[in-house]
């Protein structure tokens, strides 16, 4: 049963101000070399080493994305690793988001591929280290999912977030189970649904402590238009509204304004692309202002080269509808590859305004206890 609107404020208000990223290390080329037992030792080295300086920049949570293939081709191993990585967050005081599926789909090309174990490849100079990604403008129709549009696939996919959620149900260490990331994205749309549905009412049966979410991330000028059934659903069944949205400042500050409507906790589970004017300094004052929990996109820079532009950014820039891009400033993350700040000045506005919450907040725990 969906959380009521008073239970999922009680539960908002009991915890710090929510803020931190979208976390894979700088030595990942993507997420099955974040969770694959080929060279995780070292990647975990690197883990702690950046979640010690995500726990000093003023971080409390991270939103981790799910790999199948890893859990189907490694699964008792795999599960080791995924409670280390929760351990280890927590040793730095930082709790996790969990996403369990995932729309971000390629173009099915001649160069399509679904994902596999082994030595992961990359390209240098693309964001997400993929030349052809779905960060591309060369969708023509829905991209095929890798697991879920196999009917067997489907069901052993829906096994894994039944286990997973199962054995951590009652698990502090996890702060929100985000069902879907950008479902109906790459094209799909209302294809989606059925499946967003099912690993719902999965995620039900179960019964967490944590609460549930998925993320909106396309909003038309006028919500009278929002007219996907799925986006519907979503508002409809979520716990806690999370959005994405990378657009400027003014249009950031209109969407809050709609979905506070909602009458429910707001996070930003997808932000900052400096080139699109979606930045720190204007941004992260307002998730304070608000308190709105935020998760920007990536850390450290490194193999999953986020700082580059999305390819469809350079694309439609290139043929003239996306004219005001900024390519002389990063995309995303936060810290270059020797753990120096891309901007130190960013780094002071997270920490004063981190402190300031964390103050008010026992403040207001301290007025309660007299």
């Amino acid at each position: 049963m969906r959380w009521s609107k008073e239970k999922i404020w009680d539960w908002y208000n009991a915890r710090l101000w929510m803020r931190g990223c979208n976390y894979m290390s700088a030595d990942c080329a993507n997420r099955v070399d974040q969770w694959q037992a080929l060279g995780f030792e070292e990647r975990f080295q690197t883990t702690e080493e950046e979640l010690k300086l995500m726990q000093e920049t003023g971080f409390n949570t991270v939103r981790l994305i799910l790999e199948y293939v890893v859990w189907k081709e490694e699964h008792d191993g795999f599960m080791e690793r995924f409670d280390r990585y929760l351990s280890l967050c927590a040793k730095y005081g930082i709790s996790c988001m969990i996403v369990l599926a995932n729309d971000c789909m390629p173009p099915k090309t001649e160069l399509w591929k679904a994902p596999y174990i082994g030595e992961q490849t990359y390209d240098w100079g693309y964001h997400g280290g993929k030349k052809h990604s779905q960060h591309s403008t060369m969708h023509k129709g829905p991209a095929p999912h890798f697991y879920l549009d196999d009917p067997e696939t489907r069901e052993d996919y829906f096994r894994m977030v039944r286990e997973i959620v199962t054995k951590y149900k009652d698990d502090e260490r996890i702060c929100i189970w985000d069902i879907y990331n950008e479902p109906g994205n790459s094209r799909r749309g209302d294809i989606t649904l059925p499946n967003l549905k099912a690993l719902v009412e999965i995620v039900r049966e179960v019964d967490p402590i944590q609460p549930l979410t998925a993320g909106l991330f396309s909003f038309p000028e006028n919500r009278a238009d929002r007219s996907r059934e799925i986006d519907r659903y979503i508002l409809e069944v979520s716990d806690i509204i999370s959005y994405h949205f990378y657009g400027n400042y003014n249009r950031h500050v209109k969407i809050i304004r709609e979905l506070k409507k909602e009458g429910r906790p707001l996070l930003n589970t997808e932000w900052l692309g400096r080139c699109l004017h979606n930045d720190i300094f204007s941004l992260f004052p307002l998730f304070y202002l608000e308190k709105i929990g935020c998760y920007n996109w990536g850390f450290v820079a490194g193999k999953y080269q986020t700082y580059e532009p999305w390819e469809g950014t350079w694309q439609r820039y290139a043929n003239g509808t996306e004219p005001d891009v900024d390519f002389t400033k990063w995309f995303h993350d936060l810290y270059r590859p020797n753990h120096r700040p891309y901007d130190p000045n960013e780094i002071e506005v997270i920490r004063e305004f981190c402190a300031l919450a964390d103050a008010e907040f026992e403040a207001s725990n301290n007025e309660t206890l007299d």
